[in-house]
């Protein structure tokens, strides 16, 4: 198996830790959506990471994609999103909104670095940065600091998207530190189980 992409990506980063959770061996692929535009391509026609080559060699993509295959082909009893109920919409919900998160960080760094400086329209990033703060505060709202997970008592997707989304937070300037104390230890804490560690880029 074979991911495709750099562990700076948050989504790349996504597929990773659950390939660590679940113990699946893997080779991976350290190209950018920007550096190796014509390799990645070759996988994806979007010219976007993460791809995962399975072992027969077909090419999954898309970070949710990827990540309901392993959770269906290695999860077993120990799913990283519950198969059915309440319980199972509770951790897509917090994924999805982590992600979403990810998704305007993201939309205001290509705005600041990959447009004109007289082209950057600074409304658009305070924006994207506000909603990114808003979904994170919503997260430090909810945790409760005597547990190490965000749901369920146990690692769930929820926490590793959650996990992604704090660190591009960071990395786009938001001070979660000070902003989302007990998120930031959340984040801090999940470093160092092994999956999360593994992946460090």
């Amino acid at each position: 198996m074979i991911l495709i992409g750099v562990n700076r990506s948050p989504y790349t980063r996504r597929v990773a830790i659950t390939l660590a959770a679940y113990g699946v061996r893997y080779q991976q692929q350290a190209l950018s959506g920007f550096g190796n535009r014509a390799e990645v391509r070759a996988s994806n026609p979007l010219g976007r990471i993460p791809a995962l080559v399975l072992d027969d060699g077909e090419v999954l993509i898309d970070s949710g994609a990827i990540i309901d295959h392993l959770d269906e082909a290695h999860g077993g009893e120990r799913r990283l999103v519950p198969a059915s109920g309440a319980e199972r919409r509770a951790v897509l919900k917090l994924a999805a909104m982590m992600m979403g998160a990810c998704d305007k960080a993201l939309q205001a760094a290509y705005e600041r670095n990959h447009h004109p400086p007289e082209k950057v329209h600074q409304p658009w990033i305070d924006d994207c940065l506000a909603q990114v703060a808003n979904a994170l505060q919503v997260v430090d709202n909810l945790i409760d600091s005597g547990k190490p997970f965000l749901l369920l008592d146990r690692l769930t997707h929820a926490d590793i998207a959650t996990f992604v989304a704090e660190r591009l937070a960071r990395g786009v300037g938001i001070d979660t530190e000070s902003r989302m104390p007990r998120l930031r230890a959340l984040t801090r804490d999940l470093l160092a189980l092994p999956p999360f560690r593994s992946t460090e880029p």
